[in-house]
């Protein structure tokens, strides 16, 4: 084997693993919760919470105004009660908190200012290991019973303004795949 062709395979094989390096973290996904209109008191949070499929590795971003909001994860109690006074895993109160989802389990968020959690500023996701086309929404918990938002939530109006979001996993795939194939045609 000449020189060249060795570099043009080692070449090859360093294209290769970058663009694998480059795959692998586009699997994740960042969601701002209540999308455009952010973690505030005028979100309807239980339709946002259900439009999406999060897995393990995605990352929830609570973008609000500080001292005006919070966002704590809690247990299923404290989430039904509005009731933060037990059941807080974690607290988030920067106005820009990122909670990376590391389990595949379910997940419940309240903002503890008083009146915000029971004016609907709650929800709660189902995270999955990861992406499963055959799953469906009714999954069953590990008494039997299927997985819902919990009716006793007030209805909230659903907010003025929406964007529609286009998975960022398919654009991020499409400029990889591009960039692999003409540094493909440089080499070759």
């Amino acid at each position: 084997m000449t020189k060249s062709k060795i570099l043009n395979h080692f070449t090859l094989l360093l294209i290769l693993i970058i663009y694998t390096w480059f795959l692998k973290g586009v699997t994740s996904e960042d969601y701002i919760v209540g999308d455009g209109d952010e973690w505030n008191s005028q979100g309807n949070f239980l339709t946002w919470s259900t439009k999406y499929n999060f897995t393990v590795g995605d990352v929830l971003v609570f973008k609000y105004v500080k001292g005006q909001h919070n966002a704590y994860e809690v247990d299923e109690k404290t989430f039904r009660s509005c009731d933060a006074s037990s059941g807080v895993l974690t607290k988030y109160e920067s106005g820009n908190d990122k909670v990376k989802l590391t389990e595949a389990k379910k997940y419940w968020f309240i903002c503890n200012v008083s009146g915000h959690c029971f004016g609907g500023m709650r929800f709660s996701i189902d995270v999955k290991q990861g992406n499963n086309p055959s799953s469906d929404d009714t999954n069953p918990t590990t008494d039997g019973s299927p997985t819902s938002q919990p009716d006793e939530l007030p209805a909230v109006p659903p907010s003025s303004s929406s964007r529609s979001t286009l998975s960022s996993d398919t654009w991020k795939n499409g400029i990889y795949t591009l960039v692999f194939v003409i540094l493909f045609k440089l080499f070759y």
